[in-house]
């Protein structure tokens, strides 16, 4: 079984959904409550046990960087005004010196490229990637329960949810080897956004992944496909034809972090778990609602 403490994350994309408020700001740092979208990924990396992280960034995207680093003017002033709750909510979630990379992807030829680009980081280790976009919320990190089905198997491993079937064509969708057993299924193929009608389940792929580095023989090879993009579903539905890959079922809630309605579910759920908030937006929520 080939190590894995390697985590890559995709941020060059446009996030042209959220235009206005992403044509200077990312959309991977617009907040869920008072923490970066890509904060809540990072942590989820960090609590599955996982060592090096490496960002897929693009141009316009400083402030990411920026965010993983120490800003000492900030940190001195809280310091002199003894604040140190607002100290610890800035640096004591930080990784370790030395542990992060970004990468530019220099041109935006989707998901299956912006991988690609970690090939010489990666070398012949598994390892992990996480899409921003997605933020789940449950009691044992969805990254983990992946990992655990890793060191079981030593294969593949792609997390999936069940979408309704008018949805498929937002998706890449797998095409299962039998029934799900113990939240876990043998994946035969995949197919990227299948129109309803031809799409072989109704179980998408939910942006968290454990592949193997032959992974990057692949894409190599790979052409361009839906949407004009080199597609990670189009090389792993390849690829899956000789390795073997897992779905596992995500055990807690899921939050599509890519379109405005995703967004604002996850902030109102993350606020109503907030002892210093909860109360209030419940009270908000009435009144509105």
């Amino acid at each position: 079984m080939k190590k894995l403490k390697k985590a890559v994350f995709p941020v060059g994309g446009l996030g042209t959904r959220f235009l206005p408020a992403t044509k200077a700001m990312p959309k991977e740092m617009l907040t869920l409550v008072d923490k970066p979208i890509i904060q809540y990924v990072f942590e989820e990396a960090i609590a599955a046990g996982f060592e090096e992280f490496i960002f897929i960034t693009g141009r316009n995207k400083n402030i990411i960087n920026n965010h993983f680093d120490h800003n000492y003017e900030l940190q001195k002033a809280l310091n002199d005004k003894a604040k140190k709750e607002e100290l610890e909510q800035t640096t004591g979630w930080m990784p370790e010196p030395g542990s992060i990379a970004f990468i530019r992807q220099q041109e935006p030829l989707g998901l299956g490229h912006a991988v690609w680009c970690a090939r010489n980081f990666i070398g012949d280790e598994a390892f992990a990637v996480l899409l921003p976009d997605e933020i789940m919320k449950s009691k044992k990190p969805c990254l983990q329960q992946m990992r655990e089905a890793y060191e079981q198997s030593g294969s593949s491993i792609i997390a999936v949810g069940e979408v309704e079937k008018k949805d498929t064509n937002k998706y890449g969708i797998i095409i299962p080897n039998g029934e799900l057993k113990n939240n876990s299924v043998r994946v035969k193929g995949m197919v990227e956004k299948p129109k309803p009608e031809d799409a072989p389940s109704n179980l998408a792929i939910i942006g968290r992944y454990i592949l193997d580095s032959d992974i990057f023989k692949y894409l190599d090879r790979t052409q361009k496909g839906a949407g004009g993009e080199i597609q990670l579903t189009d090389a792993m539905a390849e690829m899956a034809k000789t390795y073997e890959y897992n779905a596992v079922k995500f055990e807690g809630q899921r939050y599509d972090c890519g379109n405005k309605l995703g967004f604002i579910e996850a902030t109102i759920a993350f606020a109503l778990e907030r002892k210093d908030l909860g109360d209030d937006v419940k009270k908000l929520i009435k009144k509105y609602a």
